[in-house]
């Protein structure tokens, strides 16, 4: 929690500081509907939502470019179940299922291309990858050993939208794990990689 206030901090001085045309702060949540994939065919994930929120800013750019960067808190579950070893196609742990919660400071740092339809409205499309920092439990037990997430991750971003009223934007976006997202340290060394979908929206001053 730390970090995200001191990252908040950053984001405003630096807002406040410049005054040239073409930046803008604001603020963006939204949901995430996290799918957990893994290394080896023996646990099982279902799709879960969480949420995201926290300032974001973005810089326009002649031709129709921009950035925009956030720092978010981000909070992502997963429900884990046994699976099935393919050579043996039988069931190796037969449980319920639990629930990971990762919560976290998110930075996404895309490259935006604007193409505006009116004065009023336009379409967006955005790329780039995201830094995640893990901001609570790393180390999880379960049924299956133990869940271990990585100090930090690194995800790329692949989004697109709609901005209205020179101040709301309305966005989807799939958040593709590059790299491990944790693992399971005493449980046949799976790895997990954690993709999710997020819904957005962000209002700009």
């Amino acid at each position: 929690m730390k970090k995200f206030l001191l990252l908040v901090v950053c984001l405003a001085a630096m807002t406040t500081s410049v005054q040239a045309q073409g930046i803008k702060f604001g603020v963006k949540g939204g949901l995430n509907i996290t799918k957990m994939s893994f290394s080896k065919d023996v646990v099982k994930s279902d799709n879960k939502t969480g949420f995201f929120v926290g300032p974001t800013f973005k810089i326009s750019l002649p031709a129709g470019f921009g950035v925009d960067i956030a720092a978010l808190y981000d909070e992502r579950s997963a429900d884990v179940t046994g699976g099935y070893k393919e050579e043996e196609s039988k069931v190796i742990v037969n449980t319920d299922g639990e629930t990971i919660k990762q919560k976290s400071i998110q930075v996404p740092v895309n490259l935006r291309y604007s193409i505006g339809l009116s004065s009023l409205a336009g379409l967006y499309f955005a790329l780039g990858p995201q830094f995640g920092f893990p901001v609570a439990d790393k180390v999880f037990d379960t049924d299956f050993g133990e869940y271990r997430l990585k100090d930090a991750n690194l995800s790329i971003n692949f989004g697109a939208g709609v901005y209205m009223l020179g101040h709301l934007e309305i966005g989807v976006t799939y958040n593709l794990a590059a790299g491990k997202s944790g693992e399971f340290k005493n449980w046949n060394d799976v790895d997990t990689h954690n993709h999710a979908w997020q819904i957005s929206a962000a209002y700009y001053f």
